[in-house]
């Protein structure tokens, strides 16, 4: 019998022969695999709450969305201080003209008036006590763009750019909100055609500005305020020397 066995080896029921007499292979993992799943995992479950997350941010009235009007730390009535008492915007907003931003108003500037007018005022609380601390007050920036974006505030008021075109009518707004959407989309039509939001330079805090008030637009009998506009829109192009569509569509104007 055990010559028998010898010439009929038995298979081994531990290690079953399945490749026709060859020893079988077993592939070897390196151990970091393991933990392959769970990263997966992870990143699908990550990925389902990062994302709805961006777009519902990006598309929020903070990042985009016209009408965006925060609670500020004083109720600073526009309506009353421009539209009333016919306050210019550069007494507060001081940079507008020689820099790339517009200036938030420090605490002196409010005192200028209000150290006489109402200073018992309840609403002047914390300019008050921004005045007794030295820490400015806390303002809420309203028209935020992206910092992949750039804008140079000075740029545009130095030719002839309102600031109706961006900001609607402030000097009707109780409470300031976004007026544009401010996305790329809008300052592109604005940059194909700028003639349409083109006036007088000595107009641009102008609340109440027409292009039918121009001498030039009255010389030539127009009375439509469209007309008007485009006009004295392609003028002041010329006469500002505004660039050519091709730069001012150009992504490395707005993007550097």
């Amino acid at each position: 019998m055990s010559d028998i066995n010898k010439l009929n080896p038995q298979p081994s029921s531990t290690n079953p022969d399945t490749s026709g007499g060859k020893p079988e292979i077993r592939p070897v993992f390196p151990r970091w695999l393991n933990y392959l799943l769970p990263m997966v995992v992870i990143a699908l479950v990550g990925s389902a709450l990062y994302v709805p997350a961006v777009v519902t941010l990006a598309f929020s009235p903070i990042a985009t969305d016209s009408g965006y009007a925060p609670d500020q730390p004083v109720p600073y009535s526009h309506a009353l201080h421009v539209g009333q008492l016919g306050m210019d915007c550069r007494y507060c907003h001081t940079t507008v003209e020689h820099a790339g931003f517009a200036a938030v108003p420090p605490t002196q500037t409010c005192m200028n008036c209000h150290t006489n007018v109402k200073p018992e005022s309840n609403k002047l609380q914390a300019v008050q006590e921004s005045w007794k601390s030295g820490k400015p007050v806390e303002w809420v920036k309203i028209h935020d763009l992206p910092d992949y974006s750039y804008f140079n505030h000075s740029a545009h008021v130095n030719k002839g750019v309102g600031c109706t075109s961006c900001h609607g009518q402030v000097d009707q707004m109780e409470v300031v909100y976004q007026a544009q959407p401010l996305n790329m989309a809008w300052c592109l039509d604005c940059h194909r055609q700028p003639e349409k939001n083109l006036r007088p330079v000595e107009q641009v805090t102008n609340m109440n500005w027409k292009a039918t008030d121009d001498q030039r637009v009255k010389d030539k009998g127009i009375k439509d305020p469209h007309e008007a506009q485009l006009f004295l829109g392609n003028l002041l192009k010329q006469q500002y020397q505004i660039k050519g569509e091709e730069f001012m569509t150009s992504c490395s104007t707005c993007h550097r």
